[in-house]
């Protein structure tokens, strides 16, 4: 056998520091690769072991607004179990989301059917009252067996906004999962779907929890994470037919495909090889065979990627580079310097805790003058802000007085701009923001 193609590019192996790094080099790589040899982004597959792990990459890529399609599934904020406990957090939080509610009350199944969820919704209309107003009063307006369930589900839900008070967004949002008894409805289902589902979950739990660590972040509450998930995702529903996309898979639904660029990332021990096909020589073996798979997709060039830490139930792991990437010949591999300091051939877990309690160390020491926490008017409360317009003056229970300066439609939320004095421009969601609008 022989090709009349000229010599091909080195495999590039990218290092991270953490998942959430990973995605950004490779959206960022992605991106450089695109605009210096005129490719399209349908040139670009990245492959992945789990599910899972489309989350970090699916967020870098929508920062960049880079466009790409998850085939054999659906994109990660889609996927129906993280939908379900995004709505018990937004109900939570917000007793006024009819949508989260019809989503959560028989979730999972307590014996509430669509009549009786009929009945609420009839009732709340007829006293011209909210949905919350009725399920707190649940006796009074359905009487009868139906009541026992709604009423658990109150008691639930109040605790759960006791805990949103009290906690920071990943502490509130792991003792949701749990006592909602998603988590465990999930563990449960030993199937290979379920398993993926349950994994799901955790990497959502995973991002959260990296959110709260994220020393740039100010506000560490669970409202501020949704609001930041919905602006990040809000153009998810609409529907887009060009064709020229980045494409997301697992490497067992590229079995048969090829393309010209082609990103592996979670290079790591027990994550590929997976930690649950270690049990035998057959099985590792098994999963050497899906990595020559994964690399036989590229027909121009081949990126490897792995991370020094990742998170994983809601753990900072360190994290070694896989066994696999030992067997490749090193004269074929090239170590990329475009995006990532030079570092050390073989990092080990030690030098990988070093590195980022370095780069949290500097973070920290950095000089930047905050402006202190801004403590709300003794008669604030929220307004009804169906009415906020451009040029109205707010108040923000954190952020202090700003001014309204640009409004937009979100698919059916809606975001407001302002100019806060002393925290500069924030883009708010209206139905998580709590502002006061003061006379002009």
């Amino acid at each position: 056998m022989w090709t009349a193609n000229e010599d091909g590019t080195p495999i590039e192996l990218i290092k991270s520091v953490s998942d959430n790094e990973e995605g950004k080099l490779v959206a960022s790589s992605i991106f450089e690769e695109k605009m210096q040899h005129q490719y399209k982004f349908s040139d670009f597959v990245v492959l992945y072991r789990t599910n899972s792990q489309s989350r970090a990459i699916e967020e870098s890529l929508r920062r960049m607004n880079i466009k790409y399609k998850v085939v054999g599934g659906l994109s990660f904020y889609q996927r129906k179990e993280i939908k379900d406990l995004l709505a018990y957090l937004r109900y939570s939080l917000n007793q006024q989301d009819e949508a989260s509610f019809r989503r959560i009350i028989n979730l999972p199944k307590r014996g509430i059917g669509d009549t009786t969820i009929d009945k609420i919704i009839i009732a709340a209309n007829d006293h011209a009252i909210s949905i919350w107003e009725v399920v707190q009063n649940a006796s009074s307006f359905l009487g009868g067996r139906a009541s026992g369930p709604i009423d658990d589900f109150v008691t639930k839900i109040k605790r759960f906004a006791i805990e949103i008070q009290n906690k920071d967004a990943y502490e509130a949002a792991a003792e949701i999962a749990k006592s909602s008894g998603l988590l465990k409805e999930l563990y449960e289902d030993k199937t290979a779907e379920g398993l993926s589902r349950y994994e799901n979950v955790q990497e959502l739990l995973n991002a959260i929890k990296e959110y709260v660590d994220d020393p740039e972040k100010e506000d560490k509450s669970l409202g501020a994470f949704l609001q930041e998930v919905s602006l990040v995702t809000g153009q998810d529903e609409n529907k887009d037919n060009d064709p020229d996309k980045v494409t997301l898979m697992t490497i067992h639904m590229a079995k048969g495909l090829e393309f010209k660029n082609v990103y592996i990332v979670g290079m790591e021990e027990d994550l590929f090889p997976s930690q649950m096909m270690l049990s035998s020589r057959a099985e590792l073996e098994e999963e050497r065979r899906l990595f020559y798979v994964a690399i036989t997709r590229a027909e121009r060039k081949l990126f490897l990627s792995y991370a020094l830490t990742r998170y994983r139930f809601g753990r900072l792991k360190n994290c070694e580079p896989s066994r696999f990437l030992d067997d490749i010949d090193k004269r074929f591999i090239k170590v990329s310097t475009k995006f990532v300091n030079s570092e050390p051939s073989a990092p080990n877990s030690n030098y990988a805790k070093s590195f980022v309690s370095g780069m949290k160390k500097s973070v920290s020491s950095q000089s930047v003058a905050k402006p202190t926490a801004y403590k709300p008017s003794a008669d604030f409360a929220p307004s009804d802000t169906r009415s906020l317009a451009v040029g109205m003056k707010v108040e923000h229970p954190k952020f202090g007085f700003g001014t309204v300066v640009n409004m937009e439609e979100l698919g059916a939320e809606r975001k407001a701009k302002i100019q806060f004095a002393d925290f500069g421009e924030k883009t708010l969601l209206l139905s998580f923001a709590k502002l006061k609008i003061h006379p002009n």
